[in-house]
């Protein structure tokens, strides 16, 4: 059965049962339909004297078209964690419409290891990006709005950098001209669309501990500079408190469940590559107060998602993971090793020993930079045989690093046990987590280390451009802000042809921003666009719905 079919096939509990099961009161419950819920932030305040369980992040090696299955092994992983008698939730990222109707397809897992009602989650959800996507776009109406009524704060067009958002892939929009001039129709200048999960409200959404904190973050937002090279804010428009009330139900987060019945919290979802990518700071805390163990993913691969986890969320929200797991395929690392995506279910271990440098230098990551105990767990297929994952548990035991067998996509939580119990241990083992760098170095300095530490390139060049960017954004004083770097996802460089564990390459840094309000600086790399485009052949071709309402060709 494909992941929709079993998904469609699994009877689930009402949504007032999983609630309950979490010890989470009704009182603080929303429902959305049946399977639903969101729940009021007050449940966070109500429960700050509890203690909080452990937090595990769940990444990955460097992403192929051979599948890694991050999100797939975070959620048997929990329901793995379950069966062995412990209490256990996952947090996770809403998906963005762009992928689900694009070439990725849908985020909520495979198999037997899925978050449920999988089509709600794939599609609409609760509005959450919806009223992302209105924010950002009222506080663009609203800065043309004051440029057309006088522009008594002076604003230059030609230094906006705010761009108007939409969930959806539409290379189209990327840049555009609009405005058609004269009194009613607005000033012409140029501009352009992110996805939404790149728009800075999608950062602020995310980073934001409560409603106080949303309205004083979006207010930060700087959306151009004036004549005078001054910033403009979203203060300055007088549009955070609107931004915020369209908001105020969206920050609560999204319980949903396992097809096992495990509590899920899906929310928020910005990209790993052009964003933070990781979910909302409070979808975590709250999960961490509810249960012993709570499983939590990054985009993409450690040298994004993972980093910018450990690097900014943890940083800002004062969290701390007790271990991380880093998923791998065997047939993801021959890819890495120069195999054809049609050969990858032959054995080949020259060309797996070839692609186990990505895996190790993950792996080395994880341990050497930020000091966490880490595992490496193998998505299992059926075409794996026994001498290539002999190989792989080999070259991890060389680092001090033990390898669990994954087989939740076929088995659900049966089949994470092995990986459940390993986190287990690791999670008591001493940890010493720091971060890549300090933040009292310049902007480059931060970059640099990123750059070096973590991709391990050569060089790092900041063209006139970004030079020229940094130094104002330090001379503004937000120097000592962290650093968010957008990347290619498909290569520790910033060419994504570039597979394995590349050596001797330069990373070009050709753009670096302020988001003020999400607290970090952007740096844009290599050529890596914040609106993507849909493919020649893209999912939503395959995506139907039939006259009773049953959707078919998510997976």
């Amino acid at each position: 059965m494909t992941d929709i079919e079993i998904a469609q096939a699994t009877p689930i509990a009402p949504i007032m049962e999983i609630a309950a099961k979490a010890g989470i009161d009704e009182k603080y419950l929303e429902q959305y339909g049946r399977y639903k819920a969101k729940v009021d932030y007050s449940f966070l305040t109500d429960n700050a004297d509890k203690a909080d369980g452990k937090l595990i992040l769940v990444t990955a090696i460097t992403p192929t078209p051979a599948g890694e299955g991050k999100t797939t092994t975070s959620v048997g992983l929990t329901d793995g964690l379950r069966k062995i008698g412990k209490n256990a939730m996952v947090a996770l990222r809403e998906p963005s419409l762009g992928p689900v109707f694009g070439v990725k397809g849908g985020a909520a897992g495979g198999g037997y290891a899925q978050v449920v009602p999988m089509e709600d989650i794939n599609l609409h959800f609760t509005g959450d990006f919806h009223a992302i996507g209105a924010a950002n776009n009222l506080l663009a109406a609203m800065l043309d709005n004051h440029i057309q009524q006088g522009n008594a704060l002076g604003i230059d067009p030609k230094q906006i950098t705010w761009k108007r958002a939409v969930d959806m892939n539409d290379r189209q929009l990327r840049n555009i001209v609009n405005g058609l001039g004269g009194k009613a129709q607005g000033v012409p200048r140029e501009d352009g669309f992110d996805i939404t999960v790149a728009s800075e409200v999608m950062a602020v959404f995310c980073l934001a501990s409560d409603i106080a904190d949303l309205k004083a973050r979006l207010g930060r937002i700087i959306v151009g500079y004036s004549y005078k090279g001054e910033p403009i804010t979203a203060h300055d428009l007088k549009a955070e408190g609107a931004m915020a009330a369209l908001l105020k139900d969206a920050l609560k987060p999204n319980l949903v469940q396992t097809l096992e019945g495990t509590p899920a919290f899906i929310h928020g979802g910005p990209f790993a590559n052009i964003a933070h990518g990781c979910n909302s700071v409070t979808a975590t805390k709250m999960a961490l107060k509810i249960a012993d163990y709570t499983v939590t993913e990054a985009g993409f691969a450690s040298d994004l998602g993972a980093e910018k986890f450990l690097d900014i969320k943890c940083r800002l929200a004062g969290l701390k993971p007790s271990a991380v797991v880093i998923v791998a395929t065997v047939r993801a690392l021959k890819y890495h090793g120069g195999v054809p995506k049609a050969e990858l279910n032959n054995e080949n271990l020259e060309a797996l020993e070839a692609g186990l440098p990505n895996l190790l230098q993950h792996v080395g990551n994880i341990k050497n930079v930020f000091g966490l105990p880490c595992c490496v767990a193998i998505n299992a297929f059926p075409t794996d045989t026994k001498a290539e994952l002999d190989l792989v548990e080999a070259k991890c035991k060389e680092l001090g690093v033990n390898v669990a067998l994954s087989e939740v996509w076929a088995k659900g939580g049966e089949g994470g046990k092995a990986l459940a119990e390993e986190v287990v241990r690791l999670c008591e083992e001493p940890n010493d987590f720091k971060f890549a760098y300090d933040l009292d170095q310049n902007i480059e300095g931060k970059i640099h280390d990123i750059a070096h530490k973590i991709y391990h390139a050569k060089h790092l060049q900041l063209l006139p451009a970004a030079k020229k960017q940094a130094a104002k954004l330090e001379e503004l004083g937000f120097g000592n802000l962290p650093v968010c770097m957008a990347k290619t996802q498909y290569s520790f460089s910033d060419d994504p042809t570039l597979l394995g564990a590349p050596q001797d390459f330069t990373v070009t840094v050709r753009n670096i921003k302020v988001s003020a309000g999400a607290g970090f600086i952007v740096a844009l790399t290599g050529e890596i666009m914040t609106m993507p485009g849909l493919p020649k052949s893209p999912s939503a071709e395959r995506i139907d719905v039939d006259e009773t309402g049953k959707i078919s060709g998510l997976f």
